[in-house]
């Protein structure tokens, strides 16, 4: 099986959720780039299982790296990091194969593999497989800053409760509840919060959604058609796990638009023109317009709920209920949004390289 993804600057995933670790290799990324380690251990945080509204498994995640970084600075060659799994209970995990658990991938990947995947927690197919991600997205992240290119994603909806934009909320997670659901709008953090804990004594879980601005792209970033701005980002995030849909700008409100509205007007000059509006698009025919970037990424409930789901077991072939064990999120928004950041900064390095935007 294929994990990876990009061109130049292309990411390869390994590991599964229960094995000994999970990692990544990096290449095309140029020597001397400052590894900023602390900054890399923050991001780790934002996607970190434990706290208040997540899974209780409990990961230091702490990234070692293997190479490609000397002294602090990147050395030109193959970048690979790794990241133990310290905490799995594959007891939880008992009842397959014989018992596929609903709207999970443990029916389709036993029957691709002729029985032969690793299931437990998902196998390669987990969430846990987002945190080398994190990790080198991390890395990358201050070159694109250093070109006046910004990430900021926050959690948008959980469960119908709107949040604010990201452009009109307080300074980022103004109180420790916007911090614990990564969400920028304390009144909405508020409902969000009251919702998750009712949902959860309910034991079931929640859909939601992540909602990212990209600031300073330069015009023209993209490639054509399949490697357009859009198309690319748009594989990256459906690559999340859960990842239902993918929207950009106005997203599936432009059915009940008209052209006369929908349309950006260009301003600005010649030598630096600029579309008006409120929220103009941030591209257009898959290449950068020099406006933000908005992105949407809706992500299903959790399928694992502490609740008995009658599903086919396969060695008496008949349908019986099936509790899931161990320790799951109840909702995936506010540990997505480190994801969501994480795939954008990966795909825009590629796609700037790719344009002549960045040097390697």
């Amino acid at each position: 099986m294929h994990m990876n993804l990009g061109e130049v600057i292309q990411i390869t995933l390994y590991g599964s959720s229960h094995g000994p670790h999970v990692g990544a290799t990096l290449v095309g990324v140029p020597a001397g780039l400052v590894a900023d380690f602390e900054g890399i251990s923050n991001a780790m945080a934002q996607r970190r299982p434990g706290g208040t509204f997540a899974s209780k498994r409990t990961e230091a995640d702490e990234v070692h790296w293997l190479s490609g970084i000397s002294n602090g600075l990147t050395n030109g060659q193959p970048l690979e990091c790794r990241i133990k799994n310290t905490d799995v209970r594959s007891k939880d995990y008992s009842f397959l194969p014989d018992h596929p658990r609903p709207g999970h991938q443990d029916l389709v990947m036993m029957k691709k593999t002729n029985g032969e995947a690793d299931l437990r927690g998902g196998g390669t197919s987990s969430a846990r497989m987002t945190a080398p991600l994190v990790a080198m997205a991390a890395l990358l992240r201050p070159w694109l800053k250093q070109h006046g290119v910004e990430f900021m994603a926050q959690v948008g909806n959980i469960g119908g409760i709107e949040a604010r934009p990201i452009e009109v909320c307080p300074p980022r997670y103004a109180t420790k509840l916007c911090k614990e659901l990564r969400c920028m709008d304390p009144d909405a953090a508020e409902h969000m919060a009251s919702l998750i804990n009712t949902t959860r004594k309910e034991r079931d879980s929640l859909g939601s959604r992540v909602d990212l601005l990209v600031t300073g792209l330069p015009m023209g970033v993209g490639e054509p058609w399949f490697d357009g701005l859009e198309p690319a980002l748009a594989r990256a995030m459906m690559a999340v796990p859960a990842a239902r849909a993918v929207e950009f700008g106005h997203g599936t409100n432009v059915v009940d638009m008209r052209g006369s509205v929908h349309n950006d007007m260009w301003g600005g000059t010649a030598e630096n023109p600029q579309l008006e509006g409120e929220r103009p698009d941030g591209a257009l025919a898959g290449l950068a317009s020099g406006s933000p970037l908005r992105l949407s990424v809706s992500l299903k409930p959790p399928s694992s709920i502490p609740q008995a789901q009658t599903t086919l077991n396969l060695r008496t072939n008949q349908k019986e209920p099936l509790l899931v064990k161990g320790r799951h999120d109840p909702v995936l928004a506010p540990r997505g949004v480190a994801v969501v950041e994480a795939m954008a900064v990966l795909v825009v390095a590629d796609l700037m390289v790719r344009g002549g935007f960045l040097e390697v």
